[in-house]
């Protein structure tokens, strides 16, 4: 973790790893939580595996969809550990996503209470991470763990 760098957000899910793991890897739990509501996530890509990738378009309306993410997962440890990047899209091309590239680790730990949840966002230069900070990137990814957490609770 480099602070100049990385951001993190992490708490504790009352539910199963194994619950909130499914969210991560399932597509059609994936989409109720990984864009801050009230936008609509179609997920149109996803193959949760190492070198696989995944793809999702978000909306206002449910009518039409933009693009969101095109990303790969580097790492995939069931149960435990994911790393994606959208540096490498779904097809592990090299690309230079809008607004910036960023790497995101996520872990799971078991907690008396449940699942210890952590994610980080990895940027490549101090100048990435305040532009992706300046879009809310803090707030952003606070919102969707707590919807994840959310659907994964009930």
């Amino acid at each position: 973790m480099n602070p100049e760098l990385d951001l993190t957000i992490e708490r504790v899910i009352r539910a199963p790893r194994a619950a909130v793991w499914d969210a991560w890897t399932t597509p059609d739990l994936f989409s109720q939580w990984w864009i801050p509501k009230p936008y609509l996530c179609r997920v149109d890509s996803f193959t949760p595996k190492s070198g696989g990738g995944f793809i999702t378009s978000m909306s206002e309306d449910g009518r039409e969809y933009g693009p969101h993410m095109d990303a790969a997962f580097l790492v995939v440890d069931r149960h435990e550990r994911l790393v994606f990047t959208n540096a490498v899209d779904s097809k592990l091309r090299p690309a230079s996503p809008a607004p910036v590239a960023v790497s995101g680790e996520v872990t799971l730990a078991d907690h008396p209470e449940g699942t210890l949840y952590r994610i980080i966002a990895r940027h490549g230069t101090p100048e990435a991470l305040a532009q992706h900070n300046e879009l809310g990137l803090f707030e952003g990814w606070t919102f969707v763990t707590e919807q994840l957490a959310n659907l994964v609770e009930s």
